[in-house]
Formats: structure tokens, sequence, C-alpha cells
């Protein structure tokens, strides 16, 4: 357990709370963080599925960009490339807001449960800026490839009861913490050698494709750093209005 990352285990489950609120932005630090502790379950007998959950009003708001640079954002999906090849299959649990990097975060889970009023957003586009954290590839494979061209080019927020019609979330609940440990226990009643071995299986072209996609995403996102639309986009979103951009 840290300061920024909270861990509690029971019944073969831990759950694995970001504690950065209310909007539990993430940085380098706080994603090692969290690799670190996933990644520690690895090999744990005490430990079966986890449930990444988050305190405060939103499950992740997303990447906190000030000062990052491209080194920063190579640095940060690194961090999320060891999330992706943990052991352990994981049940997020999303209520608030999961925005831009934080839907890649919860897209990074085998199973999503979210809150009927949740908002899930892949809003980079709005942004003037390129999706991360592996989104190019979660996305289609979670809702296909024209949904998630949509979800991408418009920047659309969707509720929780829509993300679970579309494939992006599988369940939903008013309790989605209490809902996703519900979940978790019952893989956890499963064989514990059996699961991991389907999970490396079945999740071999995903987590390789992860992989490769996250450098890809890196170098795309590095290239509209200092654009004025990025600029644009990102003044729009503090000053709550409509962007407009100008393709610079």
């Amino acid at each position: 357990m840290t300061e920024s990352v909270g861990i509690s285990i029971a019944d073969y489950v831990a759950v694995v709370e970001l504690r950065r609120p209310p909007h539990n932005f993430f940085d380098e630090a706080l994603l090692t963080e969290l690799a670190d502790v996933v990644t520690g379950f690895d090999d744990s007998d005490d430990v079966r599925a986890i449930v990444l959950c988050s305190e405060g009003r939103n499950f992740c708001a997303g990447a906190d960009l000030r000062g990052m640079g491209p080194g920063g954002i190579r640095r940060v999906y690194r961090q999320a490339a060891r999330l992706f090849a943990g052991r352990k299959p994981i049940v997020a649990a999303v209520h608030g807001r999961a925005v831009g990097g934080g839907l890649g975060l919860a897209m990074a889970a085998d199973f999503r449960v979210a809150a009927p009023d949740a908002l899930l957003t892949a809003n980079f586009a709005q942004l003037g800026f390129h999706q991360g954290f592996a989104l190019s590839v979660t996305l289609p494979a979670a809702v296909g490839q024209q949904r998630a061209l949509d979800l991408l080019y418009t920047g659309r927020a969707v509720r929780g009861t829509e993300a679970v019609e579309l494939g992006l979330c599988d369940q939903v609940s008013d309790d989605p913490r209490a809902q996703a440990i519900s979940y978790a226990a019952e893989i956890a009643t499963s064989a514990p050698l059996a699961v991991p071995a389907i999970r490396a299986t079945m999740r071999r072209s995903l987590v390789s494709d992860a992989v490769a996609a996250l450098d890809l995403e890196a170098a795309a996102q590095a290239a509209l750093l200092d654009t004025k639309d990025f600029q644009e986009g990102i003044a729009a979103s503090i000053e709550k209005r409509a962007p407009v951009f100008i393709g610079s």
C-alpha cells in the first residue's frame, strides 16, 4: 500500500484503489505504483482476481500532462504496458467519469462494471490530441471497429447503461465496486492455475497489439503536443466551451 494506491485482500480477491481524489489523474509515478501492485500479485497464492477502483468523484479523469513532454508520455506508457502484462484477471469498477487515458486504464482490465450514470469518453479528438493507453486496440476489441471510430472521431461521452449496450462495459450496477468484487469472487472460485493460463491464451494477441500500439500512440501524441489545436482543446476544456480548431 502507498499513499496513492490502496490494497485490501479477502477471499482471494485484491481490491486495488486509486487514491488521488477527486479525479484520480495519473502520471508516471502513479502508474508505476499501480503496475508494481498488479504485477506483484502474479505469483501470489492469496490473490486470484483483482478489482480496480477509485476513491473520489471520478474513476479516472485521464493523464496529468503538465510538463510531461514526449519523453514523459513514453515513460508513462511503459508502465501501462506492464499493466497489460499482469497474470491475474482484473475487474474495473467505474464510477463518475472515465476520461481519455482514464478510459484506457479501465479498458486494460478484463471486465468493467459501470454505474448507470458513469460517463466514459475517449475525448482526445475534442482536445486536438491522439488517443493513447492502447485504446487503438482495446476499443475495437470491445465494441468493434465502426463503433470505436465513432467514439474516437466524435469524442462523445456514453453513460454506463449505453456502455453496456455497446460492449464497452460488461455489467451495470448502482454499486459498481460491490458488484465488481462479487464478480471477481466468482472468478476466484475457478482453478487458480487454470485461470491465468486461459487468460494468457485469450489475451495473447490483445496484449501484444496493445504494447505495439502504445509506441505508435506515444509518437502520434508527441507530434501533436505543440500544436495550436491542442492548446485550444485544453483551453476550451478548462473554460467549458466548444473548441475552435484551425488545423495547425
